[in-house]
């Protein structure tokens, strides 16, 4: 049996986590050896614990890149950020890879959003695989797709931040005696890219999915038993179920949206579920303690889904046949609720004009019949859809390369 090292770099939030905690059983299952290396081993402490194999403190840039965009707009100007900038400061980061492959010896590295991981592993002629969205495994082009295309960024700057970005990577692999990366796309995607959503999904709007197949979204269901029952408040309105961040200007408007049109409301804030003061207290709106069980919440009878575009919400929602009420907050969760709304399930509030009439966009969230058709097109689309049987296709594919 093979040895096979799960490993995530950037990004936030306990979707990689999850997604590689349901594969690494998945691999255990099959014989296979499996060792972590995580972007943050606090948080998600509780999450893995009873996941007994190896855990690692992943080799991440903890420093300020200055001078660049606030606002990013391709893939090769948030890796500047993270260390791409120099190949100084990029080298001491594929030195703490190298060194953890070189004490693990893995056979084969899987890298979620972990293109560092893959630098190293090339470095050291470690066969790769990459998993996860559709926003950071791209299409193998010339040029890195725009991640802001609504706005009027000069080309130019998009390809130059590419180009420092492939020539910095390579410089790196050039000290190491290892062939170079050909394209930028390749820093992310590895030997073999398993891309894990689906056309409806796909940030890009792929009609071919890189890599060749269409693996569907990884999430960890029901929370992988942590999510608490569904409470709904007391009443006969709809049932709405709103996972919603502090952050978002409006959100404290959007609740009382909700309110006044009679729905009862059950909102996982993590704000208020710390102890912090809602934002609204009203009879027919509930605050969860904890995260909730989305699978008992879609089967529960809800009528909408409200929240801000995290792809395993909102896959769990569809695949469920509830339509959404979308309130992304950065251009990843824009670019995928755009693609929700193309495909007729539900709702880009970022794309109305503001400011927005949050009652009524919650009354055609909930009246338009075309938005719950939608969705439950979607639902019998991908009607036997399980995350058991994603896990099995993925390490299938991981036992191919190795072979």
């Amino acid at each position: 049996m093979a040895h096979i090292h799960l490993s995530w770099e950037l990004g936030g939030g306990l979707g990689h986590a999850a997604r590689l905690k349901t594969l690494a059983i998945e691999l255990r299952s099959r014989g296979h050896r499996v060792s972590l290396s995580l972007r943050d081993l606090a948080h998600t402490r509780s999450l893995l614990a009873d996941l007994d194999c190896p855990k690692f403190q992943a080799p991440v840039w903890l420093h300020r890149a200055v001078g660049l965009p606030a606002a990013q707009g391709n893939l090769a100007e948030i890796l500047l950020a993270f260390g791409y900038l120099e190949a100084g400061a990029l080298s001491g980061l594929v030195d703490g890879w190298r060194a953890l492959f070189g004490e693990l010896k893995p056979d084969l590295v899987v890298a979620d959003y972990a293109p560092t991981a893959v630098l190293a592993a090339r470095s050291l002629g470690l066969r790769t695989a990459s998993i996860g969205i559709g926003f950071y495994l791209p299409p193998r082009t010339p040029d890195l797709p725009p991640l802001r295309d609504w706005e009027p960024i000069p080309p130019e700057r998009l390809r130059g931040a590419q180009r420092r970005m492939l020539e910095v990577a390579n410089a790196v692999l050039a000290q190491h005696g290892a062939a170079p990366l050909a394209l930028p796309a390749d820093l992310l995607l590895g030997d073999r890219p398993l891309l894990c959503t689906w056309p409806e999904l796909d940030h890009y709007g792929r009609s071919e999915p890189t890599g060749g197949q269409w693996y569907g979204p990884s999430f960890l269901a029901d929370g992988g038993g942590a999510g608490e029952a569904p409470r709904w408040p007391e009443g006969s309105g709809p049932k709405v179920f709103a996972y919603l961040k502090a952050d978002h200007p409006d959100h404290a408007a959007l609740l009382k949206a909700l309110a006044e049109a009679g729905c009862r409301t059950l909102c996982y804030l993590p704000e208020v579920a710390a102890g912090g003061p809602p934002p609204l207290k009203h009879p027919t709106l509930r605050y969860a303690g904890g995260p909730v069980s989305l699978g008992e919440v879609f089967a529960d009878g809800c009528a909408l889904c409200v929240c801000h575009g995290g792809e395993a919400t909102l896959a769990q929602a569809l695949l469920a046949g509830v339509p959404l009420l979308l309130l992304p907050m950065h251009a990843e969760q824009f670019l995928i609720s755009r693609r929700v709304e193309q495909a007729g399930c539900g709702i880009n509030a970022a794309q109305r004009r503001r400011p927005q009439d949050w009652a009524a966009l919650v009354r055609e969230a909930l009246d338009a019949p075309a938005w719950r058709e939608g969705a439950q097109h979607f639902a019998r689309a991908h009607a036997g859809f399980t995350q058991q049987g994603l896990a099995a296709r993925l390490a299938d594919a991981f036992e191919e390369t190795l072979s």
